[in-house]
């Protein structure tokens, strides 16, 4: 029989308990991660924490779940996104709903993290369940669980059993790194996609950009978050979490030398930062900020120095993160697919789910490259 216990602060939740379930598992699970996103304040989320436990009182699972208002339609194509802009000049609230979520906010991880293999299908069973009817208690319009990779087919289909939509996400990016130095992974490419990037980072180098890697950066957190914000106010493909240079300077002092920087100087003058977490063997690309908002060689460079940090640093694969597939598909990145699974806790809406929402939401098709020279 497992068992359940919920918490609504983090600090609440027994925190020798919670790491024992950790091992081996992703740092955005980790107890410094929840500190740093209630002490941040994203957006309205709201968090609670659930504790799974077997028939011995022994911990086996753990999640987090979270309510936000958030756009239905947040991955829309252009031409509809054009006119949910003219409707929401009249009604601002048009098609955002009051979510309750399963999952992390600023990563793409399995939303549950199981020390115990052999209870996943009964753990996920009984959180589809239990946020179900937490759902309809709270008057939530949809339940959102996020996000599933493809070796994760087995939750899925428990999801499924319980009523839950599997609909596609936007797909994440990913690269296999495979090279000892930054000169063997330039080395390995073709030389059509080598001969681009080394174009690039000559345009990059007349105009006297370089680049330096931090772990402590909490003095800079306002420039960071002005940066960035540069970044998600032009964003035309999808706009979601609001940051906050508390969030910044939270990231760098809780999760010590595993947060990095690249910062970009051209000359002297700061222009541009990508935020690194070094998460086990992944280096994950969580975002990207700028002074300007123009279109110039600026964002190559900064995937090559992210790619060139991973090769460094000894990681194993680079997490490259949603959006400007066509850049990063140029670097090596391969596009990996994700899954969402939805459910409204009302039976008659729940019917229209699986209709309305690829309707909304246009996720592009996965089409990889082959940047590499075969072997």
């Amino acid at each position: 029989m497992i068992k359940t216990n919920t918490y609504d602060r983090i600090r609440n939740v027994p925190r020798e308990v919670w790491d024992s379930v950790l091992t081996h598992h992703s740092m955005a699970y980790s107890y410094q991660f929840w500190e740093i996103m209630e002490a941040c304040q994203l957006n309205d989320f709201s968090y609670q924490y659930l504790l799974f436990y077997n028939d011995q009182d022994h911990p086996i699972a753990l999640t987090s779940f979270y309510t936000i208002t958030t756009d239905i339609a947040i991955f829309a194509p252009k031409k509809l996104r054009s006119i949910l802009q003219q409707i929401r000049r009249l009604w601002p609230d048009f098609l955002k709903v009051k979510m309750l979520e399963c999952g992390t906010p600023i990563t793409l991880n399995s939303p549950v993290a199981i020390g115990d293999d052999t209870a996943s299908t009964e753990i996920i069973k009984q959180l589809g369940d239990y946020l179900i009817q937490l759902a309809k208690n709270q008057g939530h319009f949809l339940i959102v669980l996020r996000d599933f990779e493809p070796e994760t087919k087995q939750l899925q289909l428990t999801l499924k059993q319980l009523g839950f939509h599997l609909e596609d996400s936007l797909p994440n990016t990913y690269m296999d790194i495979q090279w000892e130095t930054p000169a063997q992974y330039l080395a390995s490419m073709k030389s059509y996609y080598r001969s681009k990037l080394q174009k690039h980072l000559r345009i990059n180098q007349e105009h006297g950009v370089s680049h330096e890697l931090l772990d402590n950066f909490d003095d800079l957190a306002e420039l960071l978050c002005q940066q960035w914000q540069t970044v998600h106010d032009h964003a035309t493909e999808f706009q979601r979490e609001v940051l906050s240079p508390q969030f910044y300077a939270e990231f760098s002092l809780k999760l010590g030398t595993s947060s990095k920087v690249l910062l970009f100087y051209r000359k002297k003058e700061l222009i541009g930062h990508a935020l690194l977490l070094m998460d086990n063997d992944m280096l994950r690309w969580l975002y990207f900020g700028r002074n300007e908002a123009i279109n110039d060689s600026l964002y190559i460079y900064v995937g090559h120095k992210v790619v060139e940090t991973a090769i460094v640093l000894g990681a194993k694969k680079l997490e490259m993160g949603l959006t400007t597939y066509a850049i990063k598909k140029d670097l090596g990145a391969y596009l990996s697919p994700i899954k969402l699974a939805l459910r409204s806790p009302s039976t008659l809406i729940n019917q229209f789910i699986g209709i309305f929402y690829p309707l909304l939401n246009h996720i592009p098709e996965i089409q990889n490259k082959s940047i590499f020279k075969t072997k």
